[in-house]
């Protein structure tokens, strides 16, 4: 014989011993009815009728009082498994069941009336969270900057388009994934509050802000980078234009007079009664000022185009034939397209075709330069003997972006934290605003020029990423 431990919880013992509410109802039923069959039953078998007569009238009473207490089992039993129903289904969110014979002064009704009412505010409440959630979930997107939560395994739990765009990947393709994997493990390590580097846009500096919330109970960690070096690339910008003005009106003042004087003293040495060769000095002389003050003229010319450069004017424009043409337009070597997918992009197409044109020619003037003999990857350098230049263009689609890439087998940069530094240039006749009008261009266009050694051999490459919103394929 078995041993069962007793249970020690009354409230269990008593639940156990307690019959279901139905047994309850149907055994009160029918306590009420017996006194009266068995009192009718007797007055009945009293009788001096037949004995079939007072089966069939027994019978009938028994059948009568089955169905009260039916009814009676229906009446009480019905409503509350409607209020069961309607709320389980409030428990499950699901909010379009009601409760019926909701009636006032009526016990059973006015609980009706209240479980229908909570089903309605619970309703309310549900559509005015699910707004508020649409609304925050909008205003996220709207935002420009960056935007990461992270669950406490470090997991990616939720991404903005900012931060699509950062990189560079649709955010299915993200969510799940570790910081580690995303390459944003600094965010979560780096002091708050601070201005961190990201290992795939080495140009830029991010501001961090790290902050804390939960989310069905568990904490989360978001994170919000701004992008600082665009807003100090552009406070520049401005100083240097603010710079270029004052120097290009004082300088206009001072050339225009000497260019105008150069000229009219070298008109009257033909008259002039100097001897050949001191006429031939002072004409040689004045060429050269004259000269010179034209060069420096246009050279400020020049740089007016950085303080000067208009908004892009947004159209359609394939890029494929824009590519091509750009890579004709350079003669002194042959510039190789490698063809992508065919995509039309909304951007002003003057302005992309000089940025191309800055580029391929920069990369031209370094591979005519031949290799180098000292510097970058020297070790790795072919005899010059057996250099062939190369300049190439191509371009690919990315989830958010698509990117133009420009590379070339030069030496190289020596100096890469200079390369967009107005006035600064390594080549004799240059003026040092190409790359920096470049990025101005597809800054404008919401984009990025980053400029880099190419990593698997000699050579630098460009690369430009214009964002998927402004873009659609076609």
């Amino acid at each position: 014989m078995g041993f069962r431990p007793r249970e020690t919880d009354p409230f269990k013992r008593r639940k156990a011993r307690r019959a279901s509410f139905e047994r309850r109802i149907i055994r009160s039923s029918l306590w009420l009815a017996i006194p009266g069959l068995v009192t009718s039953g007797v007055l009945i078998w009293l009788q001096d009728w037949a004995i079939e007569s007072k089966l069939a009238l027994l019978f009938a009473e028994l059948v009568v009082c089955g169905l009260i207490v039916a009814a009676l089992h229906d009446q009480i039993i019905r409503p509350l498994q409607t209020l069961a129903n309607v709320v389980g289904a409030l428990r499950e969110e699901d909010y379009s069941f009601r409760a019926r014979m909701a009636v006032p002064d009526d016990a059973l009704g006015e609980l009706s009336l209240e479980v229908n009412m909570l089903a309605d505010l619970l309703a309310e409440h549900r559509i005015g969270a699910i707004e508020a959630t649409a609304l925050l979930q909008r205003v996220v997107e709207e935002v420009d900057i960056p935007l990461f939560a992270f669950d406490p395994g470090e997991a990616l739990r939720l991404v903005n388009s900012a931060g699509e765009r950062l990189l560079q990947q649709a955010s299915p393709r993200l969510l799940g994934r570790t910081a580690a994997e995303l390459g944003l493990k600094t965010c979560l390590s780096a002091e708050n509050a601070s201005v961190i580097p990201l290992h795939f846009n080495s140009d830029a500096r991010w501001f961090l802000r790290r902050s804390s919330f939960r989310q069905r109970g568990v904490p989360h960690t978001l994170v919000v980078l701004s992008d600082v070096s665009r807003a100090l690339r552009e406070e520049e910008r401005l100083a240097w234009q603010r710079l270029i003005r004052v120097m290009g009106h004082e300088l206009n003042n001072s050339l225009a007079p000497i260019k105008s004087i150069a000229g009219s003293l070298h008109a009257r040495l033909a008259g002039s009664t100097l001897a050949p060769d001191e006429r031939e000095d002072f004409g040689r002389g004045l060429g050269i000022i004259e000269a010179r003050a034209a060069s420096l003229n246009r050279f400020l010319q020049a740089y007016r185009q950085l303080a000067q450069m208009p908004p892009p004017v947004l159209k359609k424009s394939n890029l494929s034939p824009l590519v091509t043409r750009v890579a004709g337009f350079e003669t002194r070597i042959e510039v190789k397209v490698i063809p992508g997918p065919e995509v039309t992009l909304m951007a002003d197409p003057d302005q992309l075709e000089q940025m191309l044109i800055n580029l391929v020619r920069n990369a031209a003037e370094a591979v005519l330069e031949g290799p180098p003999s000292k510097g970058v990857n020297e070790a790795d350098s072919p005899p010059r003997n057996g250099f062939q230049p190369a300049v190439s263009i191509g371009w690919k689609v990315l989830d958010k972006a698509v990117a133009l890439v420009i590379e070339d087998n030069g030496p190289g940069l020596s100096n890469p934290s200079n390369a967009f530094v107005p006035f600064y240039t390594t080549k004799p006749s240059g003026s040092g605003i190409g790359l920096i009008l470049s990025r101005q261009i597809a800054e404008a266009h919401g984009g990025s020029l980053e400029l880099t050694n190419r990593p698997d051999e000699r050579g630098c490459r460009a690369r430009v990423i214009l964002p998927r919103p402004a873009l659609q394929p076609c």
